[in-house]
């Protein structure tokens, strides 16, 4: 039988050779590179890169984009038939060859330079052609390809996409990015919903509110909890200023009591001065107080006066758990 964790682990032991040796080439150039893209704020990094080294410029002009760096990607096939119309002169290429002499990117140069656009090739062959004519060479090398017959990339485009990755994150920090910064280019993702999703994005209000008097029987203040679907209800005065709070773990506990409900009224076992939120408070936030309090359901407060609700459900339906 084949034995196929054997190549596997071949192969992550090359390719783990080929990065250790990577460090070399983290120089001079590397620094002038970032200086350059930190430096330009009217233009954009523009990727290029044919075949494997295509898909590599694609994820790295991505993670520039996300990380601060305003990136994308063009491929230079399309760019000779007119995509060359998306680069502007303030604008910097990373142009992506393992060989270095890629004709489809070579053959954008000329234009290029006429263009007074700065060029940083990223290639594992230092003489060549396309290391030569950038302005800025960075090298990527590798001893070998963890393909035994030396021909699919594999090595070298791993090799590439820890460069690329080294460029993004030295110019995050020197941009002093932060996790709020990264949240606003990635409003649909976990992180961003938790960075920037507030409480009254989410709550209940209007007639969706839990709401009763003081003088509400226990047992019609059983209805609206029932009805509103929350667990809960805020006990208000006319003003709509909070009172209290009642849930379904205060019912248990009259119920042990043997309060009656149906001659009882809602003041007499409210809890007062319950844990309260400001609807401006970041959902992360919310969910925090929530468990640290151990409660299940927050109302907020626009001052005294409530606003809205919400329960941990509503949480979990926003992806903030």
């Amino acid at each position: 039988m084949f034995d196929f964790r054997a190549v596997a682990l071949e192969v992550l032991e090359t390719e783990i050779s080929a990065l250790t040796q990577l460090d070399q080439y983290i120089d001079d150039s590397f620094s002038q590179a970032c200086e350059l893209m930190f430096a330009n704020e009217s233009g954009k990094v523009v990727v290029m890169g044919m075949g494997k080294s295509g898909h590599i410029g694609k994820k790295i002009a991505a993670t520039l984009a996300s990380t601060g760096t305003s990136a994308f990607f063009v491929h230079p096939g399309e760019a000779a038939h007119g995509d060359l119309g998306m680069i502007k002169p303030a604008d910097i290429v990373l142009a992506i060859s393992n060989s270095g002499e890629s004709s489809e990117i070579l053959s954008l140069f000329p234009v290029l330079k006429r263009l007074n656009i700065k060029i940083i090739s990223m290639t594992g062959k230092p003489n060549s052609n396309m290391a030569k004519l950038a302005d800025i060479h960075l090298q990527v090398s590798v001893p070998k390809e963890a393909c035994p017959l030396a021909l699919a990339p594999t090595s070298s485009t791993t090799a590439t996409l820890v460069m690329g990755d080294a460029l993004a994150v030295a110019l995050m920090q020197a941009r002093g990015f932060t996790a709020e910064d990264f949240a606003l280019s990635h409003p649909g993702g976990a992180l961003g919903r938790k960075l920037l999703l507030k409480l009254s994005d989410i709550m209940h209000s209007g007639e969706l509110l839990p709401l009763v008097s003081p003088t509400t029987l226990i047992r019609d203040a059983l209805l609206e909890i029932s009805q509103k679907g929350l667990g809960m209800t805020a006990v208000i005065d006319e003003q709509q200023n909070l009172m209290g709070i009642f849930t379904d773990g205060d019912l248990r506990r009259i119920l042990d009591k043997r309060v009656d409900i149906h001659s009882t009224e809602i003041g007499e076992v409210m809890t007062v001065n319950p844990t309260i939120a400001k609807p401006s408070m970041l959902a992360a936030e919310g969910l925090n107080l929530m468990q640290d309090k151990s409660i299940n359901g927050l109302i907020l407060c626009d001052g005294t006066k409530v606003v809205g609700a919400l329960n941990m459900h509503d949480l979990l339906k926003a992806g903030v758990v």
